[in-house]
């Protein structure tokens, strides 16, 4: 299946209208699939009809909004997703506030982060086609595979970009710019306390808004206020490649080591310094967690995972596409597809969308599906779709 990214043009408002009107009933489709989210659910006193409970979490995430979210047009292009929907104001500001929300230190031993995801990068030197490369898999729910979407973003005063995210969105875990910036971002689990500011999507649109070089974003991160915790991957057209962990209070960046030109993370921090403000090893879903996750250690996948792409791509040699895209659909060293595999096939997770960048031909190859069968349309930014896989 091609896939169309959504045009977006003109000042934040008109970004943000222009996406709600392409998309409307996935919007209105993202409002109805909370009733059947189980990590929403398990925050709603059981006495609480759906309803009257959705509506306060509209309260909530409506004062968080106004109180924190207020840097780079953020509230108007919110809004104007709302407007081009036809939606509640205040229901698209809850969606676009839903992810740090649940993963919230103080809900985390209850309700976990809505994902787990991986991503590798590639430079120069250990890649067959002659530019970087970073791969991404995006591991999430099911449940809401049928509301992603690639946007194209054309802002009066910026970058513009191509974009992965969900159609209510105003921010992006993933894009590429015409500066040839790439950007990926997987969750975290962090202890530090922070005040509440925007999710780091939104932090992300930014960045490939402003930002041409990974420095740049680095920096741009490092000092945005942000909600929650992540590993973001950056790489850029002059080869530069780069792991940024993050929480709520601080950032670590961590470049290739001893020679290599690749870099991967999962879901777990590698610096000492992030590993201080990390959820503990030894953490497990409790009775409250989603039933698929109870008793299970939280970063038992993520674990797993980092060590087989270490397996993988130790003397990897050169690496071009298809090579990278083994690596993202691998399922383990016994072929059995599971939670704690690269190529995700879990009891609540799986893998729903995998990306290969290219950042110096600033093009991007995309499936709505596993990387074990994923089928890509490949786009450049300001170019439309290169070839229909």
């Amino acid at each position: 299946m091609s896939i169309t990214p959504i045009p977006c043009a003109g000042d934040s408002f008109e970004l943000g209208r222009a996406q709600g009107a392409a998309v409307a009933d996935r919007v209105r489709g993202c409002l109805v699939s909370l009733r059947e989210l189980e990590a929403v659910q398990l925050m709603r006193p059981r006495w609480m009809p759906h309803a009257v409970f959705l509506r306060i979490a509209e309260r909530r995430a409506n004062r968080c909004f106004a109180r924190s979210v207020a840097s780079a047009g953020v509230p108007e292009r919110v809004d104007g997703i709302a407007a081009g929907a036809g939606v509640r104001r205040t229901a698209v500001r809850l969606l676009n506030l839903l992810e740090p929300m649940l993963s919230d230190i103080v809900a985390q031993t209850h309700v976990p982060p809505l994902g787990g995801c991986s991503a590798v990068a590639v430079g120069v030197t250990t890649s067959a086609v002659g530019e970087p490369m970073l791969a991404r898999n995006f591991d999430y729910l099911p449940l809401v595979q049928p509301f992603y979407v690639m946007r194209d973003t054309q802002p009066r005063d910026g970058l513009r970009s191509l974009d992965f995210t969900l159609a209510p969105l105003a921010g992006t875990p993933d894009g590429i710019n015409e500066a040839g910036l790439c950007i990926t971002c997987n969750y975290a689990y962090v202890t530090d306390p922070g005040g509440h500011a925007a999710p780091i999507s939104m932090a992300i649109a930014e960045a490939l808004r402003q930002c041409s070089t990974v420095v740049e974003a680095a920096e741009l991160l490092s000092r945005c206020p942000r909600w929650g915790g992540g590993l973001v991957m950056l790489a850029d057209a002059s080869g530069d490649l780069a792991s940024l962990e993050i929480s709520n209070g601080r950032t670590r960046l961590r470049r290739p080591e001893g020679g290599a030109d690749v870099l991967f993370h999962t879901n777990c921090f590698h610096t000492d310094a992030m590993r201080e403000v990390e959820l503990s090893r030894d953490a497990a879903f409790s009775e409250w967690a989603p039933e698929p996750l109870r008793g299970k250690l939280v970063h038992d996948s993520a674990q797993r995972r980092d060590a087989r792409f270490a397996q993988l791509l130790a003397d990897a040699g050169s690496i071009g596409p298809e090579e990278l895209l083994a690596v993202m659909a691998d399922h383990g060293p016994e072929g059995a597809a599971s939670d704690s595999t690269p190529c995700m096939h879990g009891a609540y997770w799986h893998t729903t969308a995998t990306l290969q960048f290219f950042p110096r031909s600033r093009r991007v190859r995309v499936a709505f599906d596993t990387a074990c069968r994923a089928t890509f349309t490949e786009l450049e930014v300001g170019g439309g779709v290169v070839v229909p896989a």
